[in-house]
């Protein structure tokens, strides 16, 4: 169960992905998951989140370095971006994550990726 303490921003460019998750909050009355339909203008205030959970999605994006612009700007000083994508090799995720020095590799998991701010 997700607590109340935190809030939740699920973004989505698809209209149906933001709709069902929306329709899955309801069902489950979750009050602290906001949606967000972008392709990578998240309208949030800079830095203000503590983690972005970013999987499988990297692959796919028309516009990778406004993306992780943005996700540079939102994350806080001491935030974490978990990024993994299936599809691509370790040599793309660390070429596309780190390319324009916005983010430095603080863990490599077994599936997953931690960055940190790079110059943080």
């Amino acid at each position: 169960m997700v607590g109340s303490s935190g809030k939740v921003y699920a973004l989505d460019i698809n209209p149906v992905a933001v709709e069902i998750v929306r329709h899955l909050t309801s069902i489950k009355q979750l009050k602290n998951i906001e949606t967000i339909l972008s392709d990578y203008d998240t309208g949030l205030p800079g830095e203000s989140l503590d983690i972005i959970l970013f999987y499988d999605t990297y692959h796919s994006l028309n516009k990778p370095e406004l993306v992780m612009k943005e996700l540079h700007r939102v994350l806080k000083p001491d935030g974490i971006l978990s990024f993994s994508d299936h599809r691509m090799k370790e040599e793309e995720i660390m070429e596309g994550v780190t390319r324009k020095k916005l983010f430095k590799l603080k863990k490599k998991g077994k599936m997953t990726y931690s960055f940190k701010k790079d110059g943080d």
